[in-house]
């Protein structure tokens, strides 16, 4: 609590200007915009990832480091979508087993 009221003291304090940049006026994005948005980009990252091998095995790129970076981003990012995949999947099952 002694945070929040600490904080309301803090804004108060700043000039107006200063407290409507902290806090920009954006749409919010539901859920499953988000998780949209994420998926596309995962997919993105393994086209590249993609590209970068094909142009290193027909010789178009001598870069190995490069496409290894590639292949590595794309792996991580499918890594951790599948992670949040599986962390909503449980979360729904918890709701699912409640009683009401």
């Amino acid at each position: 609590m002694k945070e929040i009221a600490v904080q309301k003291n803090i804004e108060a304090l700043l000039p107006s200007p200063v407290r409507m940049k902290q806090m920009p006026e954006e749409p919010e994005k539901s859920f499953g915009d988000i998780l949209k948005s994420s998926m596309g980009k995962v997919s993105q990252l393994g086209r590249e990832a993609n590209q970068a091998v094909q142009a290193l095995t027909t010789g178009q790129k001598t870069d190995i480091h490069g496409t290894m970076i590639a292949l590595e981003k794309a792996s991580v990012s499918f890594q951790l979508m599948m992670e949040v995949r599986n962390k909503a999947i449980d979360a729904y099952k918890e709701v699912a087993r409640m009683s009401v």
